[in-house]
């Protein structure tokens, strides 16, 4: 039965369905809705946004509905102008009992046509399921208030404009709102209000303070590096890969850093390196995983792209899915726990830590490493993490 939830926190459950809104006594039968909300959790629901890969009702909508929503999508930004005018936080109360129910049935009403519109034109993703489980993280996360302070900040308050946006941050953007179709590869960007955890400057992280006794952060090493291996096939070093690439490809005749500057040169920028060409074969990768039209990644992505992004897309791509779906196993992991999975950055996973559970916590490295060599770093703060060896 397709249905539509009436709002997305976990705590106002109520649905539509069959012309209907339902408060309590729902219908056992609730199958096909627009998206994910904490309302209605059965394992059997399918989501129209996820098959339309993250577009909004507007670029999905059949011809004969565009009027309808366009009249009611009007109506809904005319009842969220007044609520922000009447300073009403919309986090803190039910849609339902805001806004008029003739109102809803109607916006609901042209959301399902639409909804049913998806599920009978569109195939499911390949990688629907994954998709399907990191928006469930990331609806965790979307409605977990951060612990945001200036205390102890001094760093920020010794310019105007630093003090300033210190305190915006503090006061005005207390969560986190990822957006899984952000980018075509699979990397995550934030929505507009959202704390800017991927882009603020490093020294603004400090403002962000676990709720339980530390940050822990799991950092892959040379994650792109790593995962160029294991698309080829090829067995990880048990140590640094930059290291590695120092000893066994450059023959020490570079340092460190300069190993990464030349490897990533020669990766991405197409750039000829015999020596680099030997270990790293990027004809093999491609012929493995790209048929000159589309990448199709080992988690089920499939990106159209030119011969000259391929091998870009397909390890980024890869790579952001490989953490993604670690964070989601985590997040299995810590269920009934007091720990929780705080935010993702990029190649990272930062946890919200409880030392009562200090029991799981090389079980969660090894879960994030799987293969791959990772470190893990815990603080009071998301700026001051020191290493921890474990």
């Amino acid at each position: 039965m397709y249905f539509q939830s009436i709002d997305d926190k976990s705590e106002c459950i109520g649905v539509y369905t069959d012309g209907q809104l339902y408060f309590d006594n729902f219908p056992s039968d609730l199958t096909h809705t627009w998206r994910y909300t904490g309302s209605i959790t059965g394992a059997d629901v399918e989501y129209a946004w996820l098959y339309a890969n993250g577009a909004p009702l507007t670029q999905c909508c059949p011809e004969e509905h565009a009027e309808e929503l366009a009249a009611t999508e009007r109506k809904l930004r005319a009842y969220m102008k007044t609520f922000k005018i009447a300073k009403v936080n919309l986090n803190d109360h039910c849609i339902f009992d805001l806004v008029p129910h003739d109102f809803l049935k109607r916006f609901c009403e042209v959301k399902a046509r639409i909804t049913e519109h998806i599920f009978e034109s569109r195939e499911k993703p390949e990688n629907y399921q994954h998709l399907c489980d990191v928006e469930k993280l990331l609806y965790k996360i979307r409605y977990n208030r951060l612990n945001l302070s200036v205390e102890g900040c001094r760093h920020l308050m010794l310019s105007t404009v630093e003090r300033n946006k210190a305190q915006e941050l503090a006061k005005n953007y207390p969560y986190i709102d990822y957006n899984l179709f952000g980018t075509v590869t699979g990397r995550l960007t934030t929505r507009p209000g959202s704390f800017p955890v991927l882009t603020v400057k490093k020294e603004f992280r400090k403002l962000l303070r676990p709720k339980n006794d530390l940050f822990v952060a799991l950092d892959y090493n040379g994650a792109e590096v790593r995962m160029f291996l294991e698309l080829a096939g090829e067995k990880q070093p048990d140590y640094d890969i930059h290291d590695w690439n120092v000893r066994n490809v450059f023959a020490n005749a570079l340092t460190r850093d300069e190993a990464k500057i030349e490897f990533f040169g020669w990766l991405y920028n197409s750039l000829e390196h015999a020596d680099l060409g030997k270990t790293y074969n990027k004809a093999k990768v491609l012929n493995e995983w790209y048929d000159g039209e589309h990448i199709t990644t080992p988690y089920q992505r499939k990106i159209a792209v030119d011969d000259f992004r391929a091998l870009n897309y397909l390890i980024q791509s890869s790579t952001a899915d490989r953490v993604l779906s670690k964070a989601v196993i985590i997040d299995k992991m810590l269920e009934e726990r007091k720990s929780f999975v705080s935010h993702i950055l990029h190649d990272e996973i930062v946890i919200d830590f409880d030392n009562e559970d200090r029991d799981i916590i090389m079980g969660i490295k090894e879960t994030f490493e799987d293969g791959f060599l990772s470190s893990m770093k815990a603080g009071k703060n998301y700026f001051e993490l020191k290493e921890l060896n474990l």
